[in-house]
């Protein structure tokens, strides 16, 4: 098992300062941390590498026997396209094959008031994939989109259908779609096939007043088959390496009793709705969910650390074994 660069999402870059837990000032810290943690790879942003850095982090990568993926930027236009090229680069040059991307930097649910504002993102989205698709097949790499609580299941599988790219997949989130009710086997099972690259993560919800709270969690303690999910996504793409991304945080709220939720959606019906809600009643978390607000930063960052750890020895004995 392998480590998404927001697993650390509080230590990386010193977003929570702690002597005890020095930061992960650039990807060469954070591959050396997770060689010694035993994790067989890093998933983690390429953008402002030099040259020189990533033929330092290939050394690195070459030396622990580890896989490298990258996470990238979509080109915003044509303007943007050359600073999209050269990360693939460089990136490449480290020896990444892979490149994870997203079209939204947020939460469908929460950035957008009205189908037409969805509607718009989705056109630029779209646009932006085809100009990234002329640079990755290009220099023969696979770029990965990840259902980052932007698109059902379907709706990303009807883009990569459209675009037609082999140089173009998924990167599986085993747990993102939780937030637009829907069930993460069931996610896992539509975008496999298209699967380059997985964030391999457990989820834990609890009703609250608006509808449901939502966390990542251990792996093995939440809602998600982890074996069957990985299983899948290896049948479809033997090659494929599994990323795990344990974010540690407070629970996020999914506000789906209020009717802005749903402003972008097509109304689900009383059957389904239903269902989706019985879901999060079953199978509510044993216990508190995570939470980080009311610690100290020590105390967040030994949360953080836990966390992977427990995640990495979880994986080795229960899911790559």
């Amino acid at each position: 098992m392998g480590v998404v660069v927001h697993s650390y999402g509080m230590r990386y870059g010193g977003r929570v300062k702690s002597e005890k837990y020095p930061p992960f000032l650039d990807a060469l810290n954070l591959v050396k941390h997770c060689h010694n943690l035993g994790a067989g790879g890093v998933q983690t942003m390429v953008n402002g590498w030099t040259e020189e850095f990533g033929k330092k982090l290939r050394m690195e990568i070459d030396s622990a026997e580890m896989y490298l993926e990258g996470s990238i930027g979509l080109p915003r236009d044509e303007a943007d396209i050359e600073r999209f090229e050269s990360e693939i680069e460089i990136g490449k040059q480290a020896g990444i094959s892979v490149f994870r991307t997203v079209c939204l930097n947020g939460r469908r649910y929460e950035n957008f008031e009205s189908k037409n504002q969805f509607d718009e993102f989705k056109s630029k989205a779209i646009h932006a994939l085809q100009l990234a698709e002329k640079i990755v097949r290009k220099h023969g790499v696979k770029l990965a989109v990840e259902n980052h609580k932007d698109w059902k299941a379907a709706e990303l599988v009807e883009i990569l259908e459209n675009l037609g790219s082999e140089w173009v997949g998924a990167t599986v989130d085993f747990g993102n779609n939780v937030s637009l009710l829907e069930d993460p086997n069931q996610v896992i099972e539509t975008l496999a096939p298209y699967a380059f690259s997985t964030h391999i993560k457990d989820m834990g919800v609890k009703e609250y007043k608006d509808g449901f709270l939502l966390s990542e969690v251990p792996l093995g303690e939440g809602i998600v088959d982890l074996k069957k999910g990985m299983d899948l996504c290896k049948k479809y793409n033997p090659a494929i390496r599994f990323s795990l991304e344990m974010i540690t945080r407070d629970p996020l709220q999914i506000p789906c009793l209020k009717e802005q939720y749903w402003a972008t959606f097509d109304n689900p019906s009383a059957v389904e709705f239903a269902r989706n809600l019985a879901m999060v009643r079953q199978h509510e978390f044993n216990g508190k969910l995570p939470e980080t607000s009311s610690l100290s930063p020590d105390e967040k960052l030994a949360l953080e650390e836990e966390h992977v750890q427990k995640c990495l020895y979880y994986s080795k004995i229960n899911l790559l074994t």
